[in-house]
């Protein structure tokens, strides 16, 4: 092969990466629209997770098998409590902590919270590895922070019901999520990344089924077609695609490129909550978004120099 050649696959690589990580940033932000639409038809947010995790389970299933076949040694005692801990952490508890806090939050406002996460895993790591936090990113956070409340009082503004019950229920669920990111480095790094991701998903998705089944008569499945449908459609492409794209674009373009991407996830949640929920644009949400897109810039960045 020719060092043209060699040129051309390596560009087409990048491209490949870019256009997965653009992929895998709208098809996460979109579950907020798919959420809320199926709210419509009002179903619980008990019932909406189990059906999401119905239809992706099959998958991670799926994907747990095939890794399980590449990976002869099993996992021993430790590594099986981590996925099972991490699991209902960062999956089960933090999914039905949104799931619950949207019923009550504009779609944008949740994806900028969500969008949190980064600060929450820097103070996490700061307080159990006792690292300093540097001046720049207490700025960076700082901005995120102002930014959340300018998008918080344009929710307050437009939106009736307890905008601060939902806003706390999402703020819960980016710190679970925050403590599975500080906790799934130590074994993703044993267990391997795609078979950990299957395994825990696959917890995630028992333990959701589980809560159904106790608190939810079945009966409750008594749902208009298009629940099912969006369900369908949050499991394959705001679930299932999404973390093999992610996978794919980390592996062409590298994990900083890919969560610099990522940033355009809250404006794209913010423009489709536009268009398929009539959600306003407003001023201060523009502002914010744009104060909280800068800050997790400004620490990814930090993070990937100190990396």
């Amino acid at each position: 092969m020719t060092g043209q050649s060699r040129n051309a696959l390596a560009q087409r690589d990048v491209l490949l990466g870019v256009v997965f990580a653009l992929l895998a940033a709208v098809g996460f932000s979109a579950k907020a629209i798919l959420v809320k639409l199926a709210y419509l038809d009002h179903v619980d947010a008990i019932t909406l997770l189990a059906l999401r995790m119905v239809f992706s389970v099959p998958f991670f299933i799926g994907v747990a098998i095939w890794v399980r076949r590449q990976h002869v040694a099993p996992l021993n005692t430790h590594d099986r409590l981590l996925v099972l801990g991490l699991g209902l952490i960062g999956y089960y508890c933090s999914s039905f902590l949104d799931f619950l806090g949207l019923q009550y939050i504009s779609a944008g406002l949740e994806r900028l919270i969500l969008f949190l996460y980064p600060t929450m895993t820097v103070i996490l790591a700061a307080v159990l590895y006792r690292r300093a936090i540097g001046s720049k990113v207490i700025a960076a956070m700082a901005l995120c922070y102002a930014g959340i409340a300018l998008v918080f009082l344009h929710d307050i503004g437009v939106k009736e019901g307890s905008v601060v019950l939902g806003a706390s229920l999402v703020f819960a669920s980016t710190l679970s999520y925050s403590i599975y990111l500080v906790g799934a480095g130590h074994a993703i790094l044993r267990i391997g990344a795609m078979r950990f991701t299957a395994y825990a998903m696959v917890v995630a998705s028992i333990a959701s089924l589980l809560q159904f089944v106790v608190m939810r008569p079945l009966s409750a499945l008594d749902l208009p077609l298009r629940v099912y449908e969006l369900s369908l459609a949050m499991a394959i492409f705001s679930t299932v695609l999404p973390v093999f794209m992610l996978s794919f674009a980390i592996r062409r373009i590298g994990s900083g490129s890919t969560s610099l991407i990522g940033s355009l996830g809250p404006v794209s949640t913010i423009y489709m909550a536009y268009i398929f929920l009539n959600e306003r644009i407003s001023l201060l949400q523009i502002a914010g978004s744009a104060l909280v897109l800068c800050g997790v810039l400004i620490i990814s960045l930090n993070s990937k120099k100190e990396g």
